[in-house]
């Protein structure tokens, strides 16, 4: 698995997940962040059920490998982890056990370029870089990367602008649901399945998507 050099996109986003990780670790987590985790994790298993219970998945710009316990609750799941940065997915390491570190094989890659073969994995998840790609042009090149990788579903998360963008940062992308999802259909997916991060309030979307061309 020979990874590619990452965009300046993923750089950047690597960078600012990195510091906001650090900050993380070296404070108590506040009880809304709580919150939001324990909602992000249970929006992870509905999708990862949806999906069937893929057996091997491939965590796109992983990170922290703040979704890996979810993804390792599934017992028979094999769990591939890419980022740009060897430092990144090294960080990533150091905060797991090892007993969990035995179901993760990580390896560094553009995500725009992943190192793998076409249809090498069940699915591919990527919660955290899809929602900071703000041009369409970028957001279809991975969606094809991820139509070549995938043998079957995908599992990305977007910001949607809607009425009821509650909480929303000034800086967060946001992006028109229309355009998205035909995106979705132009890079050969159809929509499986989605969930808001608040029921009825459109500002954090996991979709669930089939590979169908």
């Amino acid at each position: 698995m020979s990874g590619q050099p990452p965009s300046t996109v993923e750089l950047e986003f690597a960078r600012l997940h990195e510091q906001e990780h650090a900050q993380i670790c070296r404070q108590p987590v506040p009880r809304r962040l709580r919150l939001t985790f324990w909602r992000d994790e249970q929006l992870v298993r509905n999708a990862m059920k949806v999906a069937g219970e893929p057996g091997l998945v491939l965590d796109v710009a992983c990170g922290a490998g703040r979704f890996w316990p979810v993804l390792a609750e599934h017992a028979n799941r094999v769990i591939l982890a890419a980022a740009p940065s060897p430092d990144t997915l090294d960080h990533a390491r150091s905060h797991h056990p090892g007993a969990l570190l035995k179901r993760v094989k990580t390896f560094p890659s553009s995500a725009f370029t992943l190192g793998l073969s076409g249809n090498a994995v069940d699915c591919i998840f990527c919660l955290q870089l899809f929602l900071h790609i703000k041009a369409r042009e970028h957001r279809l090149a991975l969606l094809r990367e991820f139509h070549r990788v995938s043998r079957d579903t995908v599992i990305v998360s977007v910001r949607i602008e809607g009425q009821f963008n509650i909480g929303q940062a000034p800086r967060q992308v946001l992006a028109d649901r229309s355009d998205v999802e035909a995106e979705f259909l132009q890079a050969g997916f159809s929509i499986l399945w989605y969930q808001d991060f608040l029921p009825g309030f459109a500002v954090k979307r996991v979709y669930v998507l089939r590979k169908v061309s």
